[in-house]
């Protein structure tokens, strides 16, 4: 763990330029408006300008942003930011533009270039006057990213925990999937161990202080969280972490409603904002925390609107919070056991035994990655193997060897996220091919990074390490030979599931669990002989059931993008909405 705050330097602003009227525009902009928060480092050369980051690195300065000109003499400015991404990988990177010089050909290739490589995050348009928000807009975002993730005394969450505690790993990933900032301090640092103290003189409950007395660093089953406010939470539920960070947990006094949303990643968010917009009553109810497999997502940059990507974290949180806004009720940590119907309601039974009803049910649980079914490796879940990105853990692995199973974009994601930290970072692949399963600009960023490896015709059978990950065997898939290679981190995002064992036998789905909606649901229903006394024409994301809907991942035929997602949970409502106006016969009437 890094000192304590008030040991340490501020962090930086570094920015570079040869053209010594331009640097000094510069720096008197960040100066003036981000000073007293960030040392302010000009240079006018790259040779400068890298050991000036090569000596911050080992004062163990932090670096928030680094600014570099492209058109530099001794190094051109992409270059220099690939070499500053060494020694501060954490560090946001861009380049330095005048005003229309991303129109000239030459600027316009370097920066899309440096992109695809991974080299930089953006670019940003000089300032061309005194005060330019322009400027200091994108600066601004840039630091609050940085800052969301790298600067633990401005988070009010705390949670100390072995560094490959499965339980710590499990609130951690709690927090990041949902965007919620948090500060994490290992058990055997100085930090980690003074909080622990804290924690034993807090804690009122007998069983978890003798927990906090036996702590030590080889314990894998001690976490403990610390909310504002609040007795510290010894080894807590993820109920009890949400209901401590004040998100509810439970339906509370209204149990009657227009739609239920059944799930809370981006499908589910999206119905939950376009249909209390439209001011339907609206309940989303969600087994975990917001987010579901999207949370997990490092950097999405084909989703419309951010031009720079947005994380997966960021972009549900903002989802959940526009959801709040316009009256979404939000019950989290419960999973939904039973859905029925009486007349024309539509009835959902919780795991804590309540129940709640609706005239309309959308359906967005989603998928979960396949697990391996490796006694050995199952052992090791949360201690190095992990089931999803977790980018969470991607400090911890800086300088080791990391694998990731899979070739979807979620995996390359990851991949290009972790091998800013990682020493090397392998793709195994069981097929011969990406280019049916990962995005083109994923592919090609992954091609130009020096890193990153990619192994066709390969898959896991086997791992060890007693308190956490230590070595993988890989299979080749052709010739049947096997060799182990040392990991310290397995990444698994092969397949998915669809979450939809605990619904009922009249929902009909395909043989892989996935839900039929619209002529698909139809025409399953035709194939067992059941007709259609009513009339009711089913809508293209309804299921077989009049009024219960299914949109997003575990959809029959869903692409399985968040975009499409987004934009299945947005045109559902639409058909909601036509089925409330419309709906007359019981809706029993669709069961067989």
């Amino acid at each position: 763990m890094s000192l304590p705050h008030s040991k340490m330097r501020a962090p930086a602003i570094v920015v570079v330029d040869n053209d010594p009227e331009e640097l000094a525009s510069i720096e008197e902009e960040l100066t003036r408006r981000y000073g007293e928060d960030y040392e302010i480092v000009a240079k006018r050369s790259t040779t400068a300008a890298l050991m000036t980051l090569k000596k911050m690195h080992e004062a163990n300065q932090t670096v928030a942003v680094v600014l570099a000109e492209h058109w530099m003499e001794d190094l051109a400015g992409a270059e220099f930011l690939a070499h500053a991404r060494r020694h501060h990988p954490d560090a946001k990177r861009a380049l330095l533009v005048k005003w229309r010089a991303w129109a000239d050909r030459n600027t316009a290739a370097a920066i899309l270039n440096a992109m695809a490589l991974g080299n930089i995050d953006y670019y940003v348009l000089k300032p061309s006057r005194a005060g330019d928000e322009l400027f200091h807009r994108t600066m601004s975002e840039f630091l609050h990213e940085w800052a969301r993730l790298n600067r633990p005394e401005s988070k009010e969450i705390r949670i100390v925990a072995n560094q490959w505690s499965r339980r710590g790993h499990e609130i951690r990933d709690q927090f990041a999937r949902s965007g919620v900032p948090y500060a994490f301090y290992t058990t055997d640092c100085e930090e980690g161990r003074d909080l622990l103290r804290d924690a034993h003189e807090l804690v009122k409950d007998d069983q978890k202080r003798s927990l906090l007395e036996d702590a030590d660093t080889r314990r894998a089953d001690l976490a403990v969280v610390y909310m504002p406010d609040e007795e510290p939470l010894v080894n807590p539920s993820e109920e009890e972490v949400t209901k401590a960070y004040g998100l509810a947990t439970e339906v509370g006094e209204r149990r009657d409603f227009d739609v239920i949303v059944i799930g809370a990643g981006p499908a589910g968010l999206a119905a939950s904002v376009s249909a209390s917009s439209e001011g339907l009553r609206t309940l989303t109810i969600e087994r975990a925390s917001i987010g579901g497999q999207a949370g997990s997502s490092s950097l999405i940059r084909n989703y419309l609107g951010f031009s720079r990507g947005v994380s997966g974290a960021e972009l549900v949180q903002r989802a959940y919070q526009q959801a709040w806004v316009f009256g979404t009720n939000f019950v989290l940590t419960r999973s939904v056991d039973e859905l029925h119907t009486e007349g024309n309601r539509h009835v959902v039974r919780l795991s804590d035994g309540s129940e709640a009803t609706a005239r309309a049910v959308i359906l967005a649980t989603g998928v979960a990655y396949r697990r391996l079914g490796i006694p050995s490796l199952e052992d090791l879940h949360g201690r190095g193997v992990f089931y999803g990105a977790s980018v969470s853990e991607s400090q911890a692995l800086a300088r080791e060897d990391v694998y990731i199973i899979g070739g979807g974009n979620s995996a390359g994601q990851a991949a290009m996220h972790l091998c800013r930290h990682a020493r090397s970072v392998t793709l195994l692949i069981r097929g011969s091919s990406l280019a049916e399963s990962m995005s083109y600009y994923l592919r090609d960023q992954i091609d130009q990074v020096r890193n990153i490896d990619i192994e066709f015709r390969a898959e896991v059978v086997d791992g060890e390490g007693e308190d956490r990950l230590r070595r993988i065997t890989i299979r080749d898939r052709d010739t049947g030979e096997t060799r182990p290679v040392s990991a310290a981190g397995l990444f698994v995002m092969i397949g998915a599931r669809p979450h939809t064992d605990w619904l009922p036998d009249w929902i009909e789905r395909d043989d892989w669990g996935y839900v039929k909606t619209g002529p698909d649901a139809k025409a399953a229903k035709q194939e067992k002989g059941f007709t259609d006394q009513d009339g009711h024409d089913f809508q293209m994301f309804e299921t077989c059931v009049p009024g219960v809907f299914a949109v997003g991942d575990m959809r029959h035929g869903a692409p399985k993008r968040v975009a499409s997602a987004v934009g299945e949970g947005s045109v559902v409502v639409r058909q909601v909405l036509a089925y409330i106006e419309g709906e007359s016969a019981p809706v029993e009437a669709a069961r067989t």
